[in-house]
């Protein structure tokens, strides 16, 4: 029996290209500073990664937000308010799949689809419909991987959506550029803690 094609077996491992410094690293731990926990988990192949707001407010720690990412550093930042909660199937997952997922759920926040803390940071476009979202999330992550080296399946994804749809969806151009800047930013260098905490 001959063994499944890697686009059904892992769908959303990267194609061509890898990390090549410590972007995972560096986009985890500035995700804190607005409130996002992202955590490491074991699902399916078929699941790359989700965002959801949490109810319950808790304060970061280092422990808890980096798991094994950062067991002997000193932490970043001081304590910031869990408002975000980012999970990523690690199961079998390459650090570049880890990071595109990152970039897409990440998009998912600061294009607004999640509403937002204060719109001074990042707009509330809770509104949308959900096929408008998906489109700028994954246009975010071509974006933030293409300019990392890494080919992921965004583009088979958007193509593919132009085919099956008579219209591509209006999407805020401005959101989606704002995003892939501040992500791309994330990746590069330690960013200071926001003035007004989220």
């Amino acid at each position: 029996m001959k063994p499944l094609p890697p686009e059904i077996h892992k769908p959303y491992e990267v194609l061509v290209g890898k990390l090549k410094g410590n972007q995972l690293e560096l986009v985890i731990e500035n995700a804190k500073r607005d409130g996002v926990r992202i955590t490491m988990n074991n699902e399916g192949s078929q699941s790359a990664g989700r965002i959801r707001g949490v109810s319950n407010h808790q304060p970061h720690t280092s422990q808890n937000v980096l798991s094994g990412y950062q067991k002997n550093r000193k932490p970043l930042f001081a304590p910031v308010t869990v408002k975000y909660e980012l999970l990523v199937n690690a199961n079998g997952q390459s650090p570049g799949a880890q990071y595109a997922t990152i970039a897409h759920e990440l998009a998912h926040l600061y294009c607004g689809h999640l509403g937002t803390p204060d719109i001074k940071l990042w707009p509330d476009r809770q509104r949308l419909d959900h096929v408008t979202e998906e489109f700028e999330a994954e246009s975010v992550s071509f974006m933030v991987c293409q300019r990392q080296g890494i080919q992921t399946t965004s583009p088979e994804y958007l193509s593919q959506f132009v085919k099956d749809h008579a219209d591509i969806p209006t999407i805020s151009m401005e959101s989606v550029m704002k995003a892939v800047g501040l992500i791309e930013s994330m990746s590069s260098q330690r960013l200071k803690l926001r003035t007004d905490r989220v």
